[in-house]
């Protein structure tokens, strides 16, 4: 496994913290607490890398598909 690092965007409306993903589109949660935010932008994030994954198997269900990490320096 790959160690990978996000950006996580937060701001506090009411009692609420809404946050998000800036990376990865689609990938927003809420929470009551940040400790809650961040748990539940954990949990989303890999539910959407995982359903990105299971489209890709989809759409090629016999194809040779090659992978191999992509290592970003920015």
């Amino acid at each position: 496994m790959i160690d990978m690092s996000y950006t996580s965007a937060y701001i506090k409306r009411g009692k609420w913290y809404i946050g998000w993903i800036e990376e990865v589109p689609g990938v927003n949660t809420q929470g009551k607490t940040l400790k809650e935010l961040r748990n539940n932008l954990k949990e989303a994030l890999v539910l959407v890398l995982e359903a990105s994954k299971e489209e890709i198997k989809k759409e090629h269900p016999r194809g040779r598909i090659m992978r191999e990490p992509l290592l970003l320096n920015v």
